[in-house]
């Protein structure tokens, strides 16, 4: 399949959660059962107490996707769903690279790291371990490039992602007055 098609058969999917045991596994069994492989998960507490955000990246095709949004809204731990992938966002994944370092390299490995404003977080003898953040293109250009040298292990987050600006805010705001059972917002 071309890397085109491949990508518009990506969706990123957004899910606001109750944050209780279990909501991972009934939403993991759900895109299971519906023969979906999820790309990347990424999970963490949201700026709403006791409710979740997940970020998912399935390979589907957009009338695969409506169905998977639409069983997850089905789910009683599932308070939001939606399907940010047409929409303007700001994406992003951090990865760790554990990379051979010689003294003949490292040198070399400093300066290509440098070029992608990623850091150096571990030195060890015979290795580093080099954060990046960025979205998938900056990553992968990363490691291509770093592979000569000898990657020992890599470690990426998936993508988490936000719309853009003011987008969905008043959607945000109404979920939030209903979560709080219709009283008015307490304002930190």
């Amino acid at each position: 399949m071309a890397e085109g098609n491949d990508k518009a058969n990506k969706h990123t999917i957004i899910a606001l959660v109750a944050d209780r045991p279990g909501v991972l596994n009934r939403i993991a069994s759900l895109f299971r059962r519906r023969g979906f492989n999820i790309e990347s998960l990424a999970v963490g507490h949201s700026e709403q107490p006791n409710l979740s955000r997940m970020t998912f990246v399935v390979d589907a095709g957009p009338g695969a996707s409506e169905q998977v949004t639409k069983q997850l809204r089905k789910l009683i731990d599932v308070v939001k769903v939606s399907d940010i992938s047409d929409e303007p966002v700001v994406a992003r994944e951090m990865a760790l690279i554990k990379v051979k370092a010689t003294p003949a390299t490292r040198s070399e490995i400093i300066q290509l790291v440098g070029i992608f404003r990623a850091d150096i977080v571990d030195v060890a003898h015979e290795s580093l371990i080099i954060e990046t953040t960025g979205d998938e293109d900056k990553i992968e250009a990363l490691v291509r490039l770093l592979r000569p040298f000898g990657i020992r292990e890599v470690m990426r987050t998936g993508r988490v992602a936000m719309l853009r600006g003011s987008a969905g805010a008043e959607e945000e705001e109404e979920l939030r007055h209903r979560a709080n059972g219709g009283k008015p917002l307490e304002t930190k």
